[in-house]
C-alpha cells in the first residue's frame, strides 16, 4: 500500500518569519493575509541539501548564480536603522541612517528586491512599533528573523540593538546586517566587533565590514581571520570560526535550558512534534529568537513547515488568532493582546515565573512513549553547566535525534521502488514498530506535514538525509550486537 491519497495537492509551508513582500504601509489585517497567501504556496520550495543538513539552497536567479559563481558572502548589506519622532503625532517612526553597499551600486531590479527587504527589516528591528522615549541606559541585545521571498529562497536578519554614545537621554539605534548565512553565534561575534567600533566612531564601523564583506565565507568547522585597523590600537587581526555541525550553527541550547527545566523543554517538544500552536513569552527579544530556533532546531532530520515568527511585531500581532500551527515570539508586554487561549500552548521565559505554561492543552506529557521519555531525560541529564556550546549542541540533538531513530527510523526500509518511481509503504511501516508501545505516537506523528514532506524527500531524492541515515544504521548495528551478545551469554549460561 502506498502513501496515503489525502497527501495529494496538499499544501505546506515553509518556516519563515514573514514574506518581504507584505505591504508594510497597510493595515494589519492585511499584511497578515498577504503573508499566509504566500507561505501557502510554498509546497516544494524549500529542500534541504543532503550534504549539508538544515542548510537550505537559494533559487537560482542572477544574482543567486552571481554569489554561487563569486564565493558565498558573509551579507549581503549591513543597516544602520535609527527612530525619529513622527511627525505632527506622538511616538517614533524607524528609518534607515545608513546602508552599506550603497544602493547607487545595485542594478535596479536588485534596488527593487532590497527595498522590500528592507521595509520588513524596519519592522523586526523595532518590533514594539511607536512606542519609545528616550533613555540613558539600554543594556544592547542580539536577536534574529527570517525572511522569506516570493521564490521561497530565505534570507537571515542578525540585529544588534544599542544604546549611541553620547550625553542625555536619547533613543537606541540597531545595526542589521542580512545574510544567505545561518550562524547566530559567528554574527554575534561580528556584532562585538560593530559595537566595539561604534563606541569610538560610527566611521569605524563600515572598512571592518568592507574587509569581512571581501573575505571567503569559511566551510563549517574552518576559521577565516580579518585584519582591522583601529586608532590607538593598530591592526587587529579577528577570527571568526563556523561550527563544524553546519545543522547547529544558527544554534544556541543554552538559552533553551536556561528558562526551561529538562521536563519542560520535553513538554514543549511533544507539543512541537504534534505540530500544535505554541506562543513564547519573554521581555527580552534576544531570548525569543534564541529559544524558538532552539526549539525548531529539536525537530532534526524533519522540519517545522508551518508559520514560523521568532518576534511578531505588534503590528502582526493578530496573526495569534490564526487556526493553523505556528510557533510565535511574543513580547511579554503584548500577552494581555491574546484574548482566545483556547487549543494553544503559552510558554513563559521569564526567569523566575511561577508556572511556565501559562495555558496548554494538558496531555502534553502522554504524547511520547513513556520509554522513550525516560531515556530523553536520562541523556539531558548528562549534560555538565561548564560545557561548551559545541558539546552542549551535540549532547541535545543526538539525545533528541535518538527519539525519531527509535521510533521511525525504520522507515527508508518501506520506501520501496514501484517502475521509474520509489513510494513509501506506511502500512508495512506500522506494522514493522519495534515497540507496540511506540505505535500510537507513530501513528500521529506520520500526520504531521513535516514527516509528509520528509517522505516525500525520500521518495523524490537520492540519500536526502545522509547524515540520519548513517544515525540509524549505527543505532542499528548496536542493537544487532547487544542481541548477539544477549544471546551469547544465555549460551554460555545454559
Amino acid at each position: 500500500m502506498s502513501r496515503d491519497k489525502k497527501r495529494t495537492g496538499q499544501q505546506q509551508q515553509t518556516p519563515a518569519d514573514t514574506d518581504i513582500l507584505v505591504d508594510m504601509d497597510n493595515g494589519a489585517m492585511k499584511k497578515i493575509s498577504s503573508m499566509f497567501s504566500t507561505l501557502h504556496e510554498k509546497l516544494h520550495r524549500t529542500k534541504r541539501s543532503c550534504s549539508d543538513p538544515g542548510v537550505y539552497p537559494t533559487a537560482a536567479s542572477p544574482a543567486g548564480r552571481e554569489r554561487a559563481h563569486m564565493g558565498q558572502l558573509f551579507f549581503e548589506y549591513l543597516l544602520v536603522v535609527s527612530l525619529r519622532k513622527k511627525r505632527n503625532e506622538e511616538g517614533y517612526e524607524p528609518h534607515i541612517t545608513y546602508q552599506f553597499p550603497k544602493r547607487e551600486v545595485m542594478g535596479r531590479l536588485q534596488r527593487e528586491e532590497e527595498e522590500k527587504c528592507m521595509k520588513a527589516a524596519h519592522l523586526f528591528c523595532f518590533p514594539e512599533g511607536i512606542s519609545w522615549a528616550p533613555l540613558t541606559e539600554y543594556r544592547s541585545e542580539t536577536f534574529s528573523f527570517v525572511l522569506t521571498e516570493v521564490d521561497g529562497s530565505r534570507r537571515n536578519g542578525y540585529c544588534r540593538r544599542l544604546l549611541p554614545e553620547g550625553r542625555g537621554a536619547r533613543v537606541p539605534e540597531a545595526y542589521c546586517i542580512i545574510s544567505r548565512v545561518a550562524c547566530f553565534g559567528l554574527f554575534s561575534k561580528i556584532f562585538d566587533e560593530v559595537e566595539k567600533r561604534r563606541q569610538i566612531s560610527k566611521a569605524m564601523i563600515y572598512p571592518f565590514m568592507q574587509s569581512l564583506r571581501e573575505a571567503p565565507l569559511p566551510a563549517p568547522g574552518n576559521t577565516v581571520k580579518i585584519s582591522s585597523f583601529i586608532p590607538d590600537a593598530g591592526t587587529e587581526i579577528i577570527s571568526l570560526t563556523r561550527p563544524a555541525e553546519s545543522w547547529l550553527e544558527h544554534v544556541d541550547f543554552r538559552a533553551l535550558f536556561r528558562c526551561l527545566s529538562h521536563e519542560e523543554v520535553v513538554t514543549v517538544f511533544a507539543a512541537t512534534v504534534m505540530e500544535r500552536r505554541i506562543i513564547f513569552i519573554s521581555e527580552e527579544l534576544s531570548t525569543l529568537s534564541q529559544v524558538i530556533h532552539a526549539v525548531t532546531a529539536l525537530l532534526y532530520p524533519f522540519v517545522w513547515q508551518h508559520t514560523f515568527i521568532s518576534i511578531v511585531p505588534t503590528v502582526l500581532i493578530d496573526v495569534c488568532a490564526a487556526p493553523t500551527p505556528y510557533l510565535l515570539g511574543v513580547q511579554k508586554n503584548m500577552l494581555e493582546l491574546l484574548t482566545d487561549h483556547s487549543d494553544l500552548m503559552i510558554v513563559d521565559l521569564t526567569p523566575g515565573a511561577q508556572t511556565k505554561f501559562i495555558t496548554r492543552i494538558g496531555d502534553e506529557e502522554s504524547l511520547l512513549p513513556p520509554k522513550l521519555k525516560e531515556d530523553l531525560l536520562s541523556r539531558l541529564s548528562a549534560r555538565t553547566p561548564h560545557a561548551s556550546t559545541e558539546e552542549l549542541n551535540l549532547l541535545v540533538s543526538e539525545a533528541f535525534l535518538s527519539v525519531f531513530i527509535k521510533s521511525v527510523g525504520h522507515f527508508s526500509q518501506h520506501v520501496r521502488r514501484s517502475g521509474n518511481s520509489r513510494l513509501f509503504h506506511k502500512k508495512s511501516f506500522l506494522k514493522a514498530v519495534e515497540h507496540k508501545s511506540h505505535l500510537n505516537f507513530v501513528k500521529l506523528f506520520i500526520q504531521t506535514q513535516m514527516f509528509d514532506l520528509f517522505v516525500q524527500e525520500e521518495e523524490t531524492q537520492p540519500s536526502p538525509n545522509a547524515f540520519f541515515h548513517r544515525k540509524v544504521c549505527e543505532y542499528q548495528e548496536r542493537k544487532k550486537k547487544e542481541k548477539m551478545k544477549a544471546g551469547w551469554v544465555r549460551g554460555v549460561v545454559v
